[in-house]
């Protein structure tokens, strides 16, 4: 017993004096670890760290799964037991790492949320006023659906990253890293509405940034505050349930892919850096296909009765 305690103090030390851990962290490894060989003395017995083996941590963590506990409290638990025994195998307290060969089988990631076109031509069509919120908004949205372009990025835009003369932006993205979208006559004349006919009043006294999307105290308008309009005037044209920027994005990568566009296209466009992140649209346009075969097909089967 005290073999298997001083074999957790001393991991808990390293970790506290060699990688400084805070308290909290600390804490959450020795309970994960704690409850792992509880787990295992009632359930056949634990006769000590190093004898621990492959099929015990199997067992633990198909007991964990089936507690319906959160996947990633079980990918902390795992996770745990992974730092702890590679400490004892590199200090060869332990022959074999028995977590080497573990891991936990990958959750499917839920498809991309979009909207259809109908539903984005009623949200476009129900900002066709006059007042300067809703040039404003126009602007806005047509920008996010026609080049797919991160929320995050529309709101740290400024004027000069927009030629209106090829109808192209010029993004800073993620990772410092540059890429050129192109955007429809449409949303150059929304853009260019706004800009002209709107954006100097909603600046007022304030200094301009040169921020190309203003919010009504004439500051540049926040990520946050994108969010927070998107969802009143979507859910003002019909579209109920929370929506987020992001699904715009979607929406412009499941319109060109549908439309015949290749991937490298939109991968450049989207500014992905990997094609396997951008191929996730694949998998939505194909589900929609599939719906809309089910749905005219078997319609027609039916009437052929």
């Amino acid at each position: 017993m005290k073999q298997e305690q001083d074999e957790v103090a001393l991991f808990i030390s390293y970790l506290k004096n060699e990688r400084g851990y805070s308290e909290k962290t600390l804490l959450a490894y020795q309970t994960d670890l704690l409850k792992a060989k509880s787990f295992w003395h009632d359930n056949g017995g634990f006769n000590g760290w190093t004898l621990v083996t492959t099929r015990d941590i199997e067992v633990y963590l198909q007991y964990l799964a089936n507690q319906s506990l959160a996947r990633s409290s079980q990918i902390r638990k795992l996770s745990a037991l992974r730092s702890f025994f590679n400490f004892l195998a590199r200090r060869q307290i332990v022959k074999i790492d028995p977590t080497q060969t573990i891991s936990l089988k990958k959750k499917d990631k839920p498809l991309p949320e979009f909207f259809y076109s109908e539903e984005m031509q009623r949200v476009l069509t129900s900002l066709n006023k006059s007042d300067q919120l809703s040039k404003r908004n126009l602007a806005l949205f047509r920008l996010l659906y026609a080049t797919g372009i991160r929320v995050s990025e529309v709101s740290e835009m400024k004027i000069d990253q927009i030629d209106f003369s090829m109808d192209t932006i010029l993004i800073h993205g993620k990772g410092n890293k540059d890429r050129y979208v192109v955007f429809d006559k449409d949303t150059a004349r929304a853009l260019a509405t706004y800009l002209n006919d709107v954006r100097s009043d909603m600046l007022g006294n304030e200094s301009d940034q040169n921020f190309v999307f203003l919010n009504n105290r004439g500051q540049k308008l926040s990520a946050r505050g994108i969010e927070y309009i998107m969802q009143k005037v979507f859910n003002a044209a019909g579209i109920s349930g929370k929506v987020h920027p992001h699904e715009l994005r979607h929406s412009f990568a499941t319109a060109m892919l549908k439309n015949g566009a290749d991937l490298r296209t939109v991968q450049e466009l989207l500014g992905h850096s990997n094609l396997s992140t951008t191929q996730i649209y694949t998998h939505v346009t194909m589900a929609h296909l599939q719906d809309e075969y089910e749905k005219y097909f078997n319609k027609k089967r039916k009437e052929d009765k």
